[in-house]
């Protein structure tokens, strides 16, 4: 059994507002193995990114708190590398300067070569060591990604925090990299922490799937383990039983357990109302 490293405990965070505080998240209890990948998923506002900003210290927890190896989580740093769906590349710097500062600033003590070497072996890793020359504005957008994840591997993270990486990218540009991904997690047996609205990414990519509740006051509904052996492949899953009940699981939680009610509700409401409208002008 692999050792637990990362706790979240009785998290919860509120946010001030002119009427009060505002409790986004509550008693939010999860532990966290070692090489686990795991998939925080649920509708806008169920505060995915708020639990993923408390575990990289961006954001402080009002209760409880998250410990990593043994240490508490206050503040920002290396050891939780974030990559988030716009990939944030300094757009003045080439592709091999954007990662070779992130290993400057969190590898000191390694001579010129060392980081050479290192910022080639993390281009490797994502197959991009053909554009280390290219400024962020000639490469395409899932090439950026690519960049982004290899500049958050080089600080050698422990955890590996990604907020929805492959939203914003086309479909076959998302399967290449959620490919890469997977190969990468294999390889390096890195802890992962990924957001994703995406239910059939989650299924392919987790050990565990975590479903949040809809806010306000959000928590976690229901934790599913996908049992699916790796190395995964998409298209051998596309008729897996196996798979399909997993996707079928999330499904259910999200539009049946978790649908949003209220806006359907509205919706039928201002119809209705519209309806009345018409036949009282009748």
């Amino acid at each position: 059994m692999q050792s637990r490293h990362l706790e979240l405990s009785q998290v919860g965070i509120d946010f001030p507002t002119p009427k009060g505080p505002f409790t986004a998240l509550t008693d939010v209890n999860l532990k966290i193995q070692k090489g686990e990948f795991i998939s925080l998923i649920g509708h806008s506002g169920c505060g995915k990114s708020t639990v993923l900003n408390i575990v990289a210290g961006l954001h402080q927890a009002t209760t409880g708190g998250v410990i990593l190896d043994g240490a508490e989580v206050k503040e920002p740093g290396p050891e939780r590398a974030v990559v988030f769906q716009n990939h944030s590349l300094l757009p003045w710097l080439s592709c091999y300067k954007n990662v070779e500062l992130a290993v400057k600033q969190t590898q000191k003590g390694k001579s010129k070569q060392e980081i050479r070497d290192w910022v080639m072996h993390n281009m490797e890793l994502v197959h991009m060591t053909h554009a280390l020359d290219k400024l962020p504005s000639e490469i395409s957008g899932g090439m950026k990604q690519r960049v982004g994840i290899a500049r958050a591997l080089a600080m050698e993270p422990k955890v590996l925090l990604m907020d929805e990486p492959f939203g914003a990218l086309d479909a076959l540009t998302r399967a290449h990299l959620q490919d890469s991904l997977m190969e990468i997690h294999a390889d390096l047996g890195n802890t992962v922490i990924m957001i994703t609205h995406d239910v059939d990414e989650a299924v392919l990519l987790s050990d565990r799937i975590v479903m949040m509740t809809n806010g306000p006051a959000a928590t976690i509904g229901e934790i599913l383990d996908v049992k699916l052996e790796r190395p995964r492949d998409r298209l051998a899953l596309a008729d897996n039983p196996e798979y399909n009940h997993y996707r079928h699981e999330v499904l259910t939680f999200l539009y049946e357990k978790q649908k949003k009610v209220e806006t359907v509700s509205g919706h039928k409401k201002s119809k209705q109302s519209g309806a009345k409208k018409k036949s009282d002008a009748a």
